[in-house]
């Protein structure tokens, strides 16, 4: 992939701590208020200096960001949204990495961007973002604000581009209905975040450094921990299903795309594995729930433009 083509995701040692900074200006603007904020960004820019990975630009750029999100812990504005996304967003870039493929990626970008047109969230304050994971594993993530990701395990499910739209519209439904936030509402915050003091934090040394940044990845972790590994409620994934469906029929694809990724999903999921299975319902709960919807499964008819730019753009993947 290009660096023209290639989504805005900094190099994975860097989102790191940028992550942890972000996570950092966060919460202490959450627990504290904003007349801390001063104080946090002393502390960001203590951290991005002893790390070595981020300059006083890069720090003061990230403190605007908690700034961003300081206003308030439960009523989140787009902005907000956004640099929450992007901190979730570089974990998951950090995890599974991009698939370097750039005709495959374009193809779901320009995808997912038509489909995200047609859906009750046609934008958001940074834009929806589509990558592609190089991983084996059958698997999709939406972070809050937009960045949507999908594994190549997850595209060889899909027989046609009418299933590839189904995917990427399911995981648009989560960002529309916020699914991904409502995680980070609900994130374990370390016990650190309420003890440790924000003046007194200005003075650590080296080491203590060390374990704050060490407390804030930790937090992250529980935060991604929801996308990643518990994934979200059936009642969720129902709702992203009903979305996906509505905006399939908008944009004029076939809603049976979905029935026949999640049939093929079915033969290639391995029980007690760490993808799909684990994070989701059942295909079957899932299809049966669609087939109310859309009622009995047809087979999809794709146009032969169609075809053609599915094989020429995923027949690698």
């Amino acid at each position: 992939m290009t660096t023209a083509n290639r989504p805005n995701f900094l190099p994975v040692r860097c989102h790191r701590m940028a992550a942890c900074l972000a996570v950092l200006l966060f919460f202490s603007a959450s627990i504290t208020g904003c007349q801390t904020m001063e104080a946090a960004t002393n502390i960001a820019t203590s951290l991005g200096t002893a790390a070595g990975v981020i300059t006083p630009t890069q720090a003061e750029s990230i403190s605007k960001s908690a700034k961003a999100v300081a206003k308030s812990f439960e009523d989140f504005t787009p902005q907000q949204e956004y640099y929450i996304g992007r901190t979730v967003g570089a974990v998951i870039a950090g995890k599974y990495k991009p698939w370097d493929n750039a005709k495959a990626n374009i193809y779901i970008n320009l995808l997912g961007q038509t489909l995200a047109r047609a859906s009750e969230l046609p934008e958001t304050f940074g834009g929806y973002h589509f990558l592609i994971q190089d991983s084996e594993e059958i698997n999709a993530f939406a972070a809050p604000g937009g960045l949507i990701f999908v594994t190549r395990g997850m595209l060889r499910c899909c027989r046609h581009e009418d299933a590839v739209a189904a995917i990427l519209a399911h995981e648009i439904g989560h960002v529309q209905s916020k699914h991904g936030l409502q995680a980070i509402k609900t994130a374990r915050v370390t016990q650190a975040l309420t003890t440790i003091g924000i003046e007194g934090a200005k003075t650590f040394g080296g080491e203590e450094l060390g374990r704050l940044t060490q407390t804030f990845e930790d937090s992250i972790a529980d935060i991604t921990a929801t996308l990643i590994n518990n994934g979200y409620s059936r009642d969720f994934e129902h709702q992203a299903d009903v979305t996906a469906v509505t905006i399939l029929k908008r944009v004029g694809y076939d809603p049976n795309g979905l029935m026949d990724m999640l049939k093929v999903m079915q033969q290639r999921l391995k029980p007690g594995g760490l993808d799909f299975a684990r994070t989701h319902p059942s295909p079957a709960d899932r299809m049966a729930d669609i087939q109310a919807m859309i009622g009995a499964h047809v087979t999809v008819q794709s146009p032969s433009a169609r075809k053609s730019r599915f094989t020429s753009a995923l027949g690698s993947v």
